[in-house]
């Protein structure tokens, strides 16, 4: 009787990954991947020399209607995400299909010394290119090796 409680119990845990989408990482094409590191990158490198109108070329134009400026969004940038805004070191990880689309992983150590994991969201747009249509950063806990 114990083990077949054990079964199910082990079956019932199982069962959502078979219904669950593929978030695999080869869903995206090596050079999508590789163009959203770069727009990451160049965006950061707007960021480190306060060019508001280049960070936010790289923003969705969902992102463009809630900023709706480039001096909006830099501010919003400095004051909320500073891990991104002057990172001292920065890591590409990898980038998989999200509920949204492809989300972007990017390890971060910030201004402040702390390890941040941010996970940026990307959109296609109409011509085929790729814009940040957002970024979650979470304090990075886990231990280093």
């Amino acid at each position: 009787m114990k083990h077949r409680v054990a079964a199910l119990l082990a079956l019932l845990m199982l069962l959502p990954l078979a219904f669950a989408p593929p978030a695999l990482a080869d869903d995206i094409a090596a050079g999508d991947k590789s163009a959203m590191q770069a727009i990451v990158s160049d965006q950061m490198a707007a960021f480190a020399h306060d060019d508001a109108a280049a960070a936010f070329a790289y923003a969705s134009p969902a992102l463009h209607d809630v900023f709706r400026t480039p001096d909006t969004f830099m501010a919003m940038v400095k004051n909320g995400y500073g891990a991104i805004y002057r990172p001292r070191s920065v890591v590409f990880g990898d980038v998989e299909t999200g509920a949204e689309g492809p989300v972007a992983t990017v390890y971060v150590s910030g201004a402040d010394g702390e390890a941040y994991v941010a996970l940026y969201s990307f959109q296609k747009q109409p011509d085929g290119s790729w814009k940040i249509n957002g970024v979650r950063i979470v304090k990075d806990d886990s231990p280093t090796i």
